[in-house]
This record gives structure tokens, sequence and C-alpha cells, in this order.
């Protein structure tokens, strides 16, 4: 079975903070996945994404006066509650507003790799996890954040099981 984390940038002024709604706006964003990766406004990553954001944690003992948060690329942003009538069944959302989404294009952008990689590379070659694999997520989501944090907007995140 797949699991994703998919990310969707959108314009801030053109969602609304119902959980209903984005449901169904991230479903339809990802039966139209390959169109919206192409057009740089979409990105998942399948399976592997907490160990993304292990990467990432490493930040924090690499970079103690890091000004950025280094989980805004993976797990930032705020839960979006379902509504009373929402379907159980809708999945997960959380919303990072445009600042975050900026926070995390400029951390993406900042934060050495190779140094990440120094820290837990080790680790994660031992659990299977290739420094290949993770510096292409790293590139996509420094492309997605980037292209987000330019255009001004808001990335929603849902969990497809």
């Amino acid at each position: 079975m797949s699991i994703y984390l998919h990310f969707r940038a959108v314009a801030e002024s053109q969602i609304r903070d119902d959980h209903t709604w984005l449901a169904a706006f991230m479903f339809e964003a990802w039966e139209n996945d390959d169109a919206e990766y192409a057009a740089g406004i979409a990105h998942s990553i399948n399976k592997g994404w907490d160990a993304v954001n292990d990467l990432y944690a490493a930040a924090d003992a690499l970079y103690a006066d890091a000004d950025e948060p280094w989980n805004l690329p993976i797990y930032g942003g705020r839960p979006v509650s379902h509504s009373a009538d929402a379907d159980p069944s809708d999945p997960p959302l959380m919303l990072l507003e445009p600042s975050g989404v900026s926070q995390a294009a400029r951390f993406l952008t900042t934060v050495s790799f190779d140094e990440l990689w120094n820290a837990v590379g080790a680790k994660f070659s031992a659990l299977g996890w290739t420094r290949e694999e993770h510096l292409d997520h790293h590139r996509d989501l420094q492309e997605f954040y980037g292209q987000a944090a330019s255009a001004g907007h808001a990335v929603v995140k849902a969990v497809w099981a």
C-alpha cells in the first residue's frame, strides 16, 4: 500500500479554511498531480516524508542559532480541523501560510544538504535510505517551495493512503 504526503501551492485568497472544502480541493489536485507537478504547483513524497523530516531535524543541532525552523517543509503549518459534517475518511490536512512558505524556502536554500547528510547519513544508510533519494527530495522541495514563495502562495498538505 502506498501512502503519500501531497503538497499543493495555492493563492491564499483562493482557499477556504474549511476541511470539507479543502479535502475536495486536494482530491481534485491529486487527480491532476502529473500536470500540477509539471507546472510546479504540486509535489508529493511517497512513504519517506518522515525520513526527510528527520534529515532536516539535524539542522536543529547543526545550526543552533538559526532563525529558520527546520520543521516547516514537511510538518509545518496548522492542522485544518474536520467540521462536524466532514467525511471522516477525508485526509488529514495542514495549511502553511505564505509567511511560513517563505521561511521554508529560505531554510531549504540556506541549509547545507551535505552537512545534514554527514550528521545522519550513516543511520539512514543502515536503514536502506540512500543519499541520492534524499538529495532528490531536497532538490524537489527547494524548487517547489521556492516557486510557491516567489508567487506568495500558501501550501496545503494532505496525507493520502
